[in-house]
């Protein structure tokens, strides 16, 4: 079983280590970027005649319409489990289980808005795949380039890495379940994507935005969760240490 641990504020390193690896990320997508080879990717699955594999049902049903359905029916399970937890939710705090849906929620807002403003257009847009837009990159903001846009971020790996935030709600008294957790998601996350991928809904780059734009949203929360925390009403338990309201419930 996945128990809870004794709880700890996260110290200056730990938030160190977490600026570390998000900005390292950051620069690297960045590089991605600069080098270019979103659209060399593309061509390993499609061509001038589009993408064969775009409307075949096992990457149509199985790979975009169940995962996507199956997400939301987490995420209200995960609503419904701030007051009725079941497995290793139970030994999370309340507060943490009102995070953990949140973070998630929120995610999908984020990668959602950022979408639908995208002047982006999609690989099967594209005139060398088959399509009339030219190629823009995402970084050329309001840029018009022919298509239908909207394609930036990718909305459907957001049903994987959306649950990254869950990483951070966790692993301050169940940091094993936190790391199942954040590997659950990001193998989802990346499989979803690349599903897309292949259907020429996205580049690769568009998935791994994504992913960032999950983590940086839950890491986020969790640096406004924790500060929420140290200014709640606590209470002395028994060993005459000091810990929160809900952690004592």
């Amino acid at each position: 079983m996945l128990h809870a641990t004794a709880t700890s504020s996260p110290s200056r390193s730990d938030h160190l280590r977490l600026l570390a690896w998000t900005v390292t990320a950051f620069f690297g997508l960045v590089a991605w970027d600069a080098w270019g080879q979103d659209r060399a990717l593309a061509h390993v699955f499609g061509s001038a005649t589009g993408f064969p594999l775009r409307d075949h049902w096992f990457f149509v049903q199985v790979m975009h319409e169940g995962p996507r359905r199956l997400a939301w029916l987490i995420v209200l399970a995960l609503v419904v489990f701030i007051w009725r937890p079941v497995g290793f939710l139970r030994h999370a705090h309340q507060s943490e289980r009102v995070q953990l849906a949140l973070t998630t929620l929120l995610s999908l807002a984020v990668v959602t808005g950022l979408k639908y403003a995208s002047t982006t257009s999609c690989p099967w847009d594209l005139a060398e795949f088959g399509g009339v837009a030219r190629y823009a990159s995402h970084w050329a903001l309001g840029t018009l380039d022919g298509g239908g846009g909207k394609c930036f971020p990718a909305g459907h790996a957001s049903a994987g890495f959306a649950f990254v935030g869950g990483y951070f709600a966790l692993r301050h008294h169940q940091p094993r379940a936190a790391r199942i957790w954040l590997a659950c998601a990001l193998i989802a996350g990346l499989t979803l994507g690349g599903a897309q991928q292949v259907r020429g809904a996205h580049f690769l780059s568009h998935t791994l935005w994504t992913g960032w734009l999950c983590w940086t949203t839950g890491w986020i929360c969790d640096m406004v969760a924790r500060t929420l925390q140290r200014h709640k009403p606590q209470h002395q338990t028994a060993d005459g240490t000091r810990a929160p309201v809900d952690a004592v419930t």
